[in-house]
């Protein structure tokens, strides 16, 4: 279905190609030419989408909603070309890419019903009290307000749930905010088909076209400009530490310093305590296993390490994950630079002092398969690379030599995503002395579980301390996401005539 495509951007509802171009990198099949970005169309798609944020924001939330389920409709109506072009470009499989297109379209149905509850609001009243002594009350009234343009930035491990209509747009969208998506250059053929879809449902609701662009590809240069533009007020990112940092910089640097909200990177620790062990370890080794090696390791909740009580029953741990990653074939990852990235975060781990190789095995070209590694506590402590995240289905032990030494661990971690406590009865008092590190470290901590698996709903959270976030109080995923694209704003003795619709029965 290559040929379906146009290779163009999406500047405010209209195709627009560039001189520059690209060639993308499929994973199977022939390549396909795309218009690159350029400073210069960031720059048309930001005053398209600052023309269109006043009207926007003054829309109903019924408006709103209407917009992000026809999005979904329109994307569904895509969904056997998206499937085909995405796996072409990715090398996922059908099932995955079905599943994530469900993902994708079931979130924006969620703000949908999210928003027409106005619950996000956070809608407050303090009627006026003109006879309070020593002074009168003035009538106040506060509710949440969309902040404006929002910038997106699509990311290269899923190419529908953080993409051209993922999490960070359809909050943005929720909110009342225009978005400008820089596509991925990992699979801008399934961004393009996404982009059409969402122009196609602003054409069908007669909405203003500014309310949407897309900008495939180009240099930094590119991403540069988008989160310096000044009509830009936010920014959602899912990517590398070290690409989401410099743009986090870009934006404090700012002469008006915006929120970034980046989802950088993260080893999800796994505790796994002394009873769990030995009831069923051999059972959370395979699990373990296959958590590792779900999706080829690219997913941010990877977790990649696991902390265990050096003896016996590590050892059956330890030998029933071996055996479960020996029997993972090499399979394709997402793109050429994320295998060469892999094989030289093994090498780091391998190379590492006192760091034991359990399963070793031979990666080439594309493809990945399992490594895995163990290390004592006292060198792991001793040597902070080994804390670094390897993208990938890679796993590290760490064999603590008592609890303390296991809360030592705990204490040494830097923000993660999550933390996992495999626990039994006999754990509750150990699990409650590591809980309290656990909040401080992560977003979400879980028990007798695995994290590569991430609900869209009311409570979830997907961020936490730096570095797996820019941002400690936000979440990329779920119904709460919505409130980093809007800031609270006071009317003080505002006639009804001037206050917004929603807050005129308050």
């Amino acid at each position: 279905m290559t040929d379906t495509l146009h290779g163009n951007h999406l500047i405010a509802g209209k195709r627009v190609s560039s001189e520059a171009r690209f060639l993308s990198a499929p994973a199977t099949g022939s390549a396909f030419e795309f218009s690159a970005g350029s400073p210069k169309l960031v720059a048309e798609a930001c005053a398209a989408a600052e023309a269109a944020f006043a009207g926007f924001a003054a829309t109903s939330r019924e408006q709103r909603a209407k917009l992000l389920e026809t999005i979904a409709d329109e994307i569904d109506a895509r969904g056997g070309q998206i499937t085909e072009v995405g796996s072409a470009e990715t090398g996922l499989p059908a099932a995955r890419l079905q599943g994530e297109r469900g993902r994708t379209t079931g979130q924006l149905r969620l703000f949908a019903s999210h928003i027409l509850a106005g619950d996000y609001l956070d809608r407050r009243h303090d009627a006026a009290l003109p006879d309070r002594q020593p002074l009168p009350r003035p009538d106040l009234r506060m509710m949440q307000r969309p902040v404006g343009p929002v910038a997106v930035f699509g990311a290269s491990n899923f190419p529908l749930a953080f993409s051209v209509a993922g999490g960070d747009t359809a909050a943005a969208l929720a909110a009342g905010c225009p978005v400008v998506v820089k596509g991925h250059g990992a699979h801008p053929g399934t961004g393009e088909i996404v982009g059409d879809a969402i122009v196609a449902a602003l054409e069908k609701l007669g909405m203003d076209a500014g309310i949407f662009s897309l900008v495939q590809g180009g240099s930094r240069a590119v991403g540069e400009a988008l989160v310096t533009d000044p009509r830009i007020k936010a920014v959602g990112f899912t990517g590398s530490l070290g690409g989401g940092r410099a743009l986090f910089d870009l934006c404090a640097s700012r002469p008006e310093p915006i929120p970034f909200f980046g989802e950088l990177g993260s080893v999800n620790p796994m505790f796994v305590l002394p009873q769990a062990a030995s009831a069923r370890g051999a059972d959370i080794g395979a699990g373990w296993a296959g958590s590792l090696t779900m999706g080829v390791g690219q997913f941010c909740t990877n977790p990649g390490i696991a902390i265990v009580l050096d003896g016996p029953d590590a050892n059956a741990f330890v030998q029933s994950a071996t055996d479960g990653l020996s029997s993972i074939e090499g399979q394709t990852m997402l793109t050429d630079g994320m295998a060469a990235a892999y094989r030289k975060g093994a090498r780091r781990v391998s190379e590492g002092a006192g760091v034991k190789s359990l399963l070793s095995t031979s990666c080439e070209g594309r493809n990945a398969a399992p490594y895995l590694f163990e290390v004592l506590a006292s060198d792991w402590m001793a040597n902070e690379e080994l804390s670094e995240e390897v993208f990938g289905p890679l796993g590290l032990v760490i064999r603590v030599k008592d609890a303390s030494q296991m809360k030592e661990i705990a204490h040494s971690f830097k923000g993660q995503l999550t933390a996992t406590l495999q626990m039994d009865d006999g754990d509750i008092d150990l699990a409650r002395e590591l809980l309290p590190v656990l909040e401080r470290m992560a977003g979400r901590v879980m028990a007798n579980g695995f994290p590569t698996g991430v609900e869209v709903c009311d409570s979830m959270v997907h961020g936490g301390p730096y570095p797996a976030s820019t941002n400690f109080g936000a979440t990329s995923v779920g119904t709460l996401s919505i409130r980093r694209f809007l800031r609270p704003v006071c009317y003080q003795n505002l006639p009804e005539a001037l206050l917004p619709a929603d807050l005129v029965y308050v």
